[in-house]
C-alpha cells in the first residue's frame, strides 16, 4: 500500500489522497486520521472525492496532528490510515519511525489556515499582546522582582494581574493538547514571541535552546489553560456558555461561528496569526 504524509505547516490546511493504490480487497476506502485544525477541510474535499470519482467517500479522523503521526508511522497494511493531516511538519523521531516501519513518505503542502484567540460575543472582545499571553500561560515567568535570569511559578489569576489595562477576570483559556499541531504554533508563533519581550530570556535562545525551550513552551497546569482535546466545536460551545473564558483554535472554527464568538485584537493589530510555509 502506497502511503503520503500531507503536511500543513501550523496554520495551513491540507487535503489530498495518497496515490493510486490506496488499499487491498480488505479495505475498499481510504483511511485518514490527523489535524482537528484541518479535519473541517478535509472533510469537504474527501466528500467531494467520494462524490466526483469511483472511489468511496474517504474516512476522516480527528485525532490532532501528534496522535495522526503516531497512528500513520506505526506501519503499512489496512489496519494503519493511508493519509495524515497536520498542522505541524513531521518531527524527525516521527519520520525515522516510519521509515523504519517500511512507510515511504510523499509530503504534499497545500494551503494556509490561521490560528485564533476567540471569546463569547457576550463579553467585550480582548485586545492582547503576546507578552500578554505569554504571562497568562506560561507554567514558569520571570519573577516579579524584575531581575534578570530570576523565575518564579505563574502568580497571575486575573488577567488584570497580568496586565493592568485588561479586564479583572479570572484566567481561563481553552485549548488544544500537546498532541495537537495547533498547540505546536502556538507556543512557537505566540508564547516564544511574548517571551522574547524580555531581553534576558530572548538572549537564551542563543546560550541555552533547551532552558529556552523550557521557559517559552511549557503552559501551566493549574487550572488557567483548559485542554479540550482534538475537538474546536467543543471549545466553541465551552465559550458561548462560559463568556469569560478565550479559546485558541483555527481560524475556520471562528468563520462557522462568527454569530456567537469573536476574534481577539493581537498586538492591536491583527485577529489571527499566520505563518508561511
Amino acid at each position: 500500500m502506497k502511503k503520503a504524509l500531507l503536511t500543513i505547516f501550523a496554520l495551513a490546511f491540507v487535503a489530498g489522497v495518497a496515490g493510486p493504490s490506496f488499499a487491498d480487497a480488505s479495505r475498499d476506502y481510504i483511511s485518514i486520521v490527523g489535524s482537528s485544525t484541518v479535519y473541517p477541510f478535509a472533510t469537504v474535499v474527501a466528500e467531494r472525492f467520494g462524490k466526483s470519482t469511483k472511489f468511496k467517500t474517504p474516512k476522516i479522523e480527528s485525532t490532532g496532528s501528534g496522535g495522526g503521526h503516531k497512528l500513520f508511522g506505526a506501519g503499512v497494511g489496512v489496519q494503519h490510515p493511508d493519509i495524515t493531516n497536520s498542522s505541524r511538519r513531521i518531527k524527525k523521531s516521527e519520520f525515522e519511525k516510519a521509515t523504519k516501519n517500511g512507510i515511504r513518505i510523499v509530503e504534499v503542502k497545500i494551503g494556509y489556515d490561521g490560528i485564533v484567540v476567540a471569546n463569547s460575543k457576550q463579553a467585550a472582545p480582548f485586545k492582547l499582546t503576546r507578552r500578554d499571553l505569554f504571562l497568562a500561560l506560561a507554567k514558569t515567568v520571570p519573577s516579579t522582582d524584575n531581575i534578570a535570569g530570576n523565575t518564579q511559578p505563574n502568580p497571575y489569576k486575573t488577567w488584570k494581574d497580568v496586565n493592568p489595562s485588561l479586564p479583572d477576570v479570572k484566567i481561563e483559556v481553552l485549548g488544544p493538547p500537546p498532541t495537537s499541531g495547533t498547540r505546536d504554533a502556538f507556543v512557537e508563533l505566540v508564547m516564544e514571541a511574548g517571551a522574547e519581550e524580555f531581553g534576558w530570556i530572548k538572549a537564551m535562545a542563543k546560550t541555552d535552546k533547551k532552558a529556552y525551550k523550557a521557559l517559552c513552551h511549557t503552559v501551566r497546569e493549574d487550572g488557567a489553560y483548559i485542554e479540550a482535546g482534538e475537538n474546536d466545536n467543543l471549545i466553541v460551545q465551552k465559550l458561548e456558555a462560559n463568556p469569560d473564558a478565550l479559546g485558541i483554535f483555527g481560524f475556520s472554527f471562528l468563520d462557522q461561528n462568527t454569530d456567537k464568538i469573536q476574534g481577539s485584537f493581537i498586538d492591536l493589530t491583527f485577529r489571527l496569526f499566520f505563518r508561511g510555509i
